[in-house]
């Protein structure tokens, strides 16, 4: 029983930190380097992510620079930066790549927080699916009499409580996504 609600915990754990990666990686016009971890570049015959083959800086707030340590690849990084769904068109001098984030427009605000709500909303409906997978391994145990009637309806407590925090949890990294992106 302790095993079945652990694994579970774990498990909701993990989608609230997915959900924090998603949320590092949206452009909110502040430069941010986790906009560029989905990014690669062939690196002697191999995709690489960027921040492994360059140093990667926030000088202000909506500049970056990217310094390949081998300075060969600056135009492979240009180039999957372009062809990327950043949006931003790389400056460079050959040793040095910046990125200057615009400001959003109003309009795109309002679509990132409709992403950034149906986000948290996938996140607790992974998390309620967690909690539903608990209570049948629970109620299987119950009918096997592994056991009691009490040990399940602490156990169906004790898995709606943990249901509770992580949804609020998803909840309050939303709004304070929406609170930074919505700010000018």
């Amino acid at each position: 029983m302790k095993e079945i609600i652990s694994a579970s915990e774990e498990k909701m754990k993990k989608t609230i930190a997915v959900l924090a990666k998603e949320y590092a990686e949206i452009r909110a016009g502040r430069a941010n380097p986790a906009v560029l971890d989905k990014i690669t570049v062939n690196y002697y015959g191999s995709e690489t992510p960027i921040n492994q083959v360059a140093a990667i800086a926030v000088v202000e707030a909506r500049t970056l620079t990217i310094q390949p340590w081998d300075a060969s690849i600056c135009r492979a990084i240009e180039k999957a930066i372009q062809t990327s769904d950043l949006g931003i068109n790389p400056q460079s001098d050959g040793k040095v790549i910046r990125l200057s984030f615009p400001p959003l427009n109003e309009e795109r605000r309002r679509a990132l927080t409709k992403d950034i709500a149906k986000m948290a909303e996938e996140s607790k409906i992974a998390i309620r699916s967690i909690r539903r997978d608990a209570l049948d391994k629970l109620k299987a145990e119950k009918k096997n009499s592994s056991i009691t009637e009490d040990d399940l309806k602490s156990a169906e407590k004790t898995m709606q409580d943990l249901t509770d925090k992580y949804c609020k949890e998803a909840d309050q990294r939303s709004a304070e996504k929406e609170k930074e992106i919505m700010e000018i």
